[in-house]
């Protein structure tokens, strides 16, 4: 058994809310003790202020590589189909090798925005030419060991993707590299569950990448495969997609899904943008979890969540950085809050009720959906992998402010850059804001780079 690590703060923001004078205690990664209002004791790491790790629900690591690069209007206008096009050009070139690398940058960005675990939605499986490699989890192994590398808690999303359109519709040759069917899928699931088992506490779920890539029959085959595993899906992220399944189905892919899978706790619905009021609320009460990637589907101009309405109807939230464009924790609770002032021509939306703050309400309800979606439990309680970020109170957006309105001067304020030091299972990788292994893995992804867009 580990030795025990003890750590002392002014404040701690717990489930239950604020505490003063809060000290944890960890042992093998976990929290075993945490006791507010007690004194400092010898030999216990301290400092002023610790917030719980946030989740990232959902990211496709490899997509870091080719931010910036899809910014030039095209002839006929923009949108999340022409960015795939430039998408599925910029993976043709990259091997496992180039995968980790890319994922080993954009896991180091995440732990130093505040991000402790990520779900890696993982689709990039096969060789350029859609073969298999003799190894076939080659790329999973590849996201292991980027994670392996940052120190990241990494839930592991192996993705099936069999088709290019609602009706089983051919895929085309950029898609070559994402192809699978239920039993060559099962195999690499199956080799990718067993290299997690280097970390020390990696989970691995299933993604049917979305409705028009996976037939009705594969779906089911997947949730029986899945068990008891987080089961994540993009769905209704793009209005186009909404009118496809219902000339597909007659009815939209919310409710197809509702309707033809046992979605439940286990369920992350990644984007679901375009619900109607009846959607949201069954969702809701179903407990699946929505995956909201604010930063990404303003990128790409897909919509905007129906965020007030699902979680007055009860409903869990996470979010994601998604295409990795710009890794900002803080930045993505920001977006989803300004977007539904920017709707409703109001402030303080998803507060919900008076007096309550907002910045609180918005870090506390991801932090709790994401470590629904991601399959541990987060947040700073006994049980709970010891995750742990702190702040710089002598940033400018954060001195003199009560504790009660930290996380508003966090959010609509300062920032990132009040992120001082990242904690995961009790192990300190970020400090003064910056991760310990950010100069070889940085060197690393630029040599990369530079091959991947000569």
């Amino acid at each position: 058994m580990a030795a025990l690590v003890t750590l002392h703060f002014n404040h701690a923001l717990l489930p239950q809310g604020w505490a003063a004078d809060v000290r944890l205690s960890i042992q093998d990664g976990r929290f075993v003790a945490i006791t507010p209002g007690v004194a400092r004791q010898p030999g216990d790491h301290h400092a002023a202020c610790a917030l719980p790790g946030m989740p990232n629900l959902h990211s496709h690591a490899f997509q870091r590589a080719m931010a910036g690069l899809a910014e030039i209007r095209g002839p006929k206008g923009d949108s999340f189909w022409t960015w795939r096009e430039t998408m599925y050009r910029f993976v043709e070139r990259m091997t496992p090798d180039d995968i980790a690398a890319v994922a080993a940058q954009a896991y180091v960005e995440m732990l130093e925005s505040g991000f402790t675990r990520v779900g890696e939605f993982h689709y990039l499986h096969h060789d350029r030419n859609g073969a298999r490699y003799a190894e076939p989890a080659a790329t999973s192994l590849a996201i292991i060991e980027a994670a392996a590398q940052s120190g990241i808690g990494l839930t592991l999303l192996p993705v099936f993707y069999a088709w290019s359109g609602f009706g089983q519709q051919p895929p085309s040759t950029a898609q070559r590299r994402f192809l699978s069917d239920i039993d060559s899928f099962a195999g690499l699931f199956d080799m990718a569950a067993t290299g997690a088992r280097i970390l020390p506490d990696a989970l691995v779920g299933i993604a049917p990448h979305s409705l028009r890539a996976v037939a009705p029959t594969e779906l089911s085959a997947l949730q029986q495969m899945a068990g008891d595993r987080p089961i994540h899906i993009h769905i209704a992220e793009q209005a186009r997609e909404v009118s496809d399944c219902l000339a597909w189905s007659g009815q939209r892919p919310v409710e197809w899904l509702l309707d033809h899978a046992d979605v439940d706790r286990r369920w992350c619905l990644v984007h679901a943008t375009h619900m109607t009021e009846a959607e949201t609320s069954d969702v809701a009460r179903r407990g699946a979890v929505a995956g909201i990637c604010p930063i990404t589907e303003a990128n790409l101009g897909d919509g905007l969540f129906p965020a007030e309405p699902f979680l007055r109807a009860g409903g869990r939230y996470g979010i994601g950085s998604d295409s990795n464009v710009r890794i900002d924790a803080i930045e993505e609770l920001r977006m989803l809050e300004y977007g539904q002032r920017l709707i409703r021509q109001e402030r303080n939306i998803l507060a919900l009720a008076p007096g309550r703050s907002t910045g609180d309400a918005l870090y506390r309800m991801a932090v709790d959906g994401g470590g629904q979606a991601l399959g541990d439990d987060a947040g700073l309680q006994v049980g709970a992998s010891a995750d742990i970020v702190t702040l710089d109170l002598a940033h400018a957006s954060l001195v003199h402010r009560p504790v009660e309105r930290l996380l508003d001067a966090l959010l609509f304020g300062a920032g990132r850059d009040a992120i001082d030091s990242v904690w995961r299972r009790g192990v300190q990788l970020v400090s003064g804001g910056r991760h310990q292994a950010r100069d070889p893995i940085l060197a690393r992804y630029r040599k990369t780079l530079e091959r991947l867009t000569a």
